[in-house]
C-alpha cells in the first residue's frame, strides 16, 4: 500500500468514493461533504491552502480512499480532519488507520488541536476516532460548515511540556 498526496488525476476517483460512501449511509444530503463545491477538485483545493494536505491510499495502483487536514481556526491553532473515506472494498483492512496516522503526524507539525464532524450512524468511523483519542464535544465548534452533522470530536495534538 502507498499513501501519497493527492494529484489531479485522483480527483474524480476520490469524489466518487466520497459520494458512494455517503450514499451507503443515506447521507447524499445538502450540508454533507456530498455537495461540497470543492469535491471535484480536491487536489487544487488543498494545494492552495497553507498547512493543509490531502492524501490518497492506493493498492496495486488503484486509489481506494483518502483523508485531509485543513485549517479550521488558525488563531486557536485548530485544524480539521476532513473527508476520510474508503471504497467499500477497502474497508476493514487497516487503511483508515494508516491514513489517520499520516494525517495526524502532519497536523502535529502545525496545530495544537484537531477537530472533526461525523454522524452517529457511521459507527465504525466513530470507533476509529475514539481509538485515536478524539473526545466528543457537546456541540460543533463555531465556524462549522456541515450543518447536518451530529457528532463532533476534538483531539489535543500537543502534549503539555
Amino acid at each position: 500500500m502507498l499513501i501519497r498526496e493527492i494529484q489531479i488525476k485522483d480527483d474524480p476517483v476520490i469524489k466518487q468514493i466520497i459520494q458512494s460512501s455517503l450514499e451507503l449511509y443515506d447521507l447524499a444530503l445538502p450540508g454533507t461533504a456530498y455537495f461540497d463545491p470543492e469535491l471535484g477538485h480536491l487536489s487544487e483545493f488543498y494545494g492552495k491552502k497553507t498547512n493543509a494536505a490531502y492524501w490518497v491510499i492506493e493498492k496495486d495502483g488503484q486509489v481506494l480512499g483518502g483523508c485531509g487536514i485543513a485549517p479550521f481556526d488558525k488563531k486557536a491553532k485548530i485544524c480539521e480532519l476532513q473527508k476520510i473515506y474508503l471504497a467499500k472494498e477497502a474497508q476493514g483492512q487497516g487503511m483508515a488507520r494508516l491514513l489517520m496516522n499520516t494525517a495526524l503526524a502532519y497536523a502535529e507539525k502545525y496545530y495544537d488541536f484537531c477537530y472533526l464532524e461525523t454522524m452517529k450512524r457511521m459507527e465504525k468511523a466513530n470507533y476509529l476516532y475514539q481509538s485515536f483519542g478524539f473526545e466528543k464535544l457537546p456541540e460543533p465548534l463555531a465556524g462549522s460548515e456541515h450543518s447536518v452533522m451530529e457528532v463532533w470530536y476534538l483531539k489535543e495534538l500537543q502534549e503539555e511540556k
